[in-house]
């Protein structure tokens, strides 16, 4: 090759990087322009507008405020609410990308502060976020006496709003000598939780990590794959989900 064309190939291969990156910098900025004017537009209660990411359909842009999902046009002259499905293959694609931002990655999860029952060979994993005066989550842990080979964890998160004695109760759980056993005994047999000695509890931390991940119910399942469900779902559903049936 000769010197004149390695000088060319060269000019031409910087000129291309030189583009892409003004490209880069230029998408950057629109999506920032389309995030302060949807901010700008949202009412104070809808909180703040996490990302903005252009979408390869219509030239929607898609919008993710407080975990949830919708999507404005380039000028931010609508506002669209709702699923887009894939015609094809019926594919709610707004379902997975919301499923994909919300999702906890499971090593993230400080499983040595969550109580740990194991059921069978233990091999499947989820964490339940409870509250211990939820009626909600005594259904669910009924509906899990079904499932087995499975390790469950779960982090106490009273919601004082709703259950003004499930601090008190979540601390006495925790600080039982028993925790398991008090837990269980509580969910499933309405055995009142015994009082137990202060002792240093994870409650507060916990409740952190509901903050960060918009955990504002219970019970709230998160699995191995870090996909999280809210709800009481069946235990039919837990075991889709357990086994990666759903997908």
């Amino acid at each position: 090759m000769t010197k004149k064309i390695w000088t060319a190939l060269t000019a031409l291969a910087m000129s291309a990087l030189l583009i892409s990156g003004g490209v880069l910098a230029q998408d950057s900025a629109k999506l920032e322009q389309i995030k302060k004017a949807v901010q700008a537009k949202l009412p104070p209660k809808a909180g703040d507008v996490d990302s903005v990411t252009k979408t390869p359909y219509l030239g929607l842009y898609e919008v993710n405020a407080g975990g949830d999902i919708f999507y404005t046009d380039e000028n931010v002259t609508y506002l669209f609410l709702g699923e887009v499905i894939e015609a094809k293959t019926l594919q709610n694609l707004t379902e997975e990308r919301r499923r994909k931002l919300n999702a906890i990655k499971w090593d993230t999860l400080p499983l040595n502060k969550a109580i740990k029952l194991v059921r069978g060979n233990g091999k499947r994993k989820i964490a339940v976020f409870s509250d211990p005066d939820c009626p909600f989550c005594k259904r669910f842990e009924k509906q899990m006496l079904s499932v087995n080979d499975v390790t469950i964890y779960t982090f106490l998160l009273p919601i004082a709003s709703l259950h003004p004695q499930a601090p008190e109760k979540s601390k006495d759980i925790w600080c039982a000598a028993d925790r398991t056993k008090a837990w269980y005994d509580l969910m499933l047999k309405d055995v009142a939780v015994p009082d137990a000695p202060d002792c240093e509890t994870p409650i507060n931390d916990i409740a952190q990590i509901g903050q960060k991940h918009r955990i504002n119910g219970t019970p709230t399942l998160v699995f191995a794959d870090g996909r999280v469900v809210p709800g009481a779902v069946p235990a039919t559903e837990v075991e889709k989900y357990l086994s990666g049936a759903d997908k």
